[in-house]
């Protein structure tokens, strides 16, 4: 289990988040909602070690991973799909993916077969350079080569973000199988309400870098949440 306690963060003398709190359970999605501005995104940049928090902790099965790097983070298990992907234009699909081998012993720099299982595209396309595809096969891409790396935490930034509705839905599908799988912790910042409720287990909802709503998503009415994430 991921667990996020009290967590606050800066961007010099602004502060973003304060006193943050969630847990994320393997087999399970925890969104984590709100509207523009509010704090979501740094909240999975300090988990992912992008950016340091000022005061908190981060904790994997109760052994706390305290203020890591990127590189760090992604070693004890964490992966990160940033907003706006951050594929590698001028690599192949195949390299791109072997980016994520930099976390895993050399016995394990191969792509499993799961990959392609997931995203048929990929394997289609496994030459072509990752500038190349478009928006919609380049998330698929991103959240692959995160895969890659065997995470126990999937961290998932607006993966919805610009793409066209048959592979939003494929990236649900995705998503659904690797929480019914039961072996990752899948943390899902989104704004689009409806991929992010049908998918949720647990909600959180920030305001103003607070956490306004931490509920079970089946305890939720779907009004209701719709309320406090417009406030």
């Amino acid at each position: 289990m991921l667990s996020v306690d009290s967590l606050t963060l800066h961007y010099g003398a602004s502060q973003i988040l304060h006193g943050v709190s969630l847990t994320a359970r393997p087999g399970a999605v925890t969104a984590v909602m709100g509207t523009n501005g509010v704090g979501k995104t740094s909240l999975l940049k300090a988990i992912a070690g992008r950016h340091p928090y000022s005061d908190g902790r981060i904790s994997l099965d109760g052994r706390e991973l305290p203020h890591l790097s990127a590189a760090q983070a992604a070693q004890s298990g964490i992966a990160y799909v940033p907003q706006g992907r951050e594929i590698f234009p001028l690599l192949t699909v195949t390299e791109n993916l072997q980016t994520g081998f930099a976390c895993l012993p050399k016995s394990d720099h191969t792509i499993p077969p799961r990959i392609y299982e997931l995203f048929p595209v990929l394997e289609q396309m496994r030459d072509r350079r990752g500038g190349d595809l478009s928006g919609g096969q380049q998330q698929q891409l991103a959240i692959a080569r995160a895969l890659i790396a065997r995470p126990r935490v999937l961290l998932l930034d607006e993966p919805t973000e610009g793409i066209q509705p048959n592979i939003i839905k494929q990236i649900g599908t995705v998503i659904g199988l690797l929480r019914d799988e039961g072996e990752i912790a899948i943390v899902l910042v989104e704004q689009f309400f409806d991929f992010a409720y049908d998918l949720a287990d647990d909600l959180v909802v920030l305001n103003r870098g607070e956490v306004r709503l931490s509920e079970p998503a089946a305890t939720v009415e779907r009004e209701r949440l719709l309320r406090e994430v417009s406030i």
